[in-house]
């Protein structure tokens, strides 16, 4: 089963269950996905999914952050059940290691040896990871040691 489909299922039994911050959820999520597909005039594949579902994943843990430097924890409660609803449609994250592992490979490769090559390997990396690396970590990686 695809990843919308499952998104459709999940929309379902939220209903049933009466969950309502995860129907929400999914709701903003399959809208995204359509408004994507209206716009752009494809149907999305999984990695397209895939894609929307983690903008929409930091979109949230902006809101998060500025509701709790606003002093309204009850909106940043929302957004990070949000995240956590969201986060069950990505795949498991890589660990430090093999991000390591894929870090070095991709400078190994492309022959990086000073910052004007950081955007090679964070390109090969990106395309490697499939959305399972935070790119905002592994760019703070590849800086310090590139620096």
């Amino acid at each position: 089963m695809g990843l919308k489909e499952n998104l459709f299922a999940d929309m379902q039994t939220a209903m049933r269950d009466k969950a309502a911050t995860r129907l929400e959820t999914i709701r903003l999520l399959r809208a995204a996905i359509q408004r994507r597909e209206v716009d752009d005039q494809v149907e999305l594949d999984d990695d397209g999914v895939l894609q929307i579902v983690q903008k929409m994943v930091k979109q949230c843990q902006d809101a998060a952050a500025q509701f709790s430097k606003g002093s309204r924890e009850d909106l940043a409660d929302k957004e990070k059940a949000s995240i956590a609803i969201l986060e069950t449609y990505l795949p498991e994250p890589l660990s430090d290691q093999e991000v390591d592992i894929l870090i070095q490979q991709a400078m190994q490769q492309t022959g990086a040896a000073s910052m004007k090559d950081m955007g090679k390997v964070v390109g090969m990396i990106k395309a490697r990871s499939r959305g399972r690396a935070d790119m905002a970590k592994v760019s703070a990686r590849i800086k310090s040691l590139l620096s």
